[in-house]
């Protein structure tokens, strides 16, 4: 079964607490923007096929990013791209990548972490460098 955009923004919201959708579709919207400039080739690719119909364009389009960021600059690229406090965009990477590592399979997920500097696990929910 295909996870729609409505079951996938209210994983989003659940986790951090959003009171209305358009809340969660923001977040979604510049985390994704921002991982998907971090990852290439079939990881992103098949992260993004993963994703509702309307989400899965967001990680493929970005232009790959020059450097890769520490999990800290994850966070600050998500508050200036969304022009929200550092404290705003932490939650709202805590609640959209929790919710990717919870449809994504260990092997994936593995692969999209090896792609991103030591520390992202955490961003990911997860305690451990998979």
């Amino acid at each position: 079964m295909d996870l729609t955009l409505d079951a996938f923004l209210a994983q989003v919201s659940e986790r951090a607490g959003y009171q209305v959708s358009q809340e969660a579709a923001r977040a979604v919207q510049n985390v994704l923007e921002v991982l998907g400039a971090h990852l290439v080739g079939d990881d992103r690719t098949d992260l993004a096929r993963l994703l509702p119909a309307q989400c899965g364009p967001l990680l493929t389009v970005t232009e790959p990013a020059g450097e890769p960021l520490t999990p800290t600059g994850f966070i600050e690229a998500v508050a200036q791209l969304s022009r929200a406090e550092l404290d705003e965009a932490r939650r709202a990477v805590d609640a959209v990548l929790a919710a990717l590592a919870a449809i994504t399979d260990d092997a994936l997920l593995r692969r999209i972490l090896t792609q991103l500097p030591p520390g992202h696990a955490g961003l990911f929910g997860c305690t451990d460098p998979m």
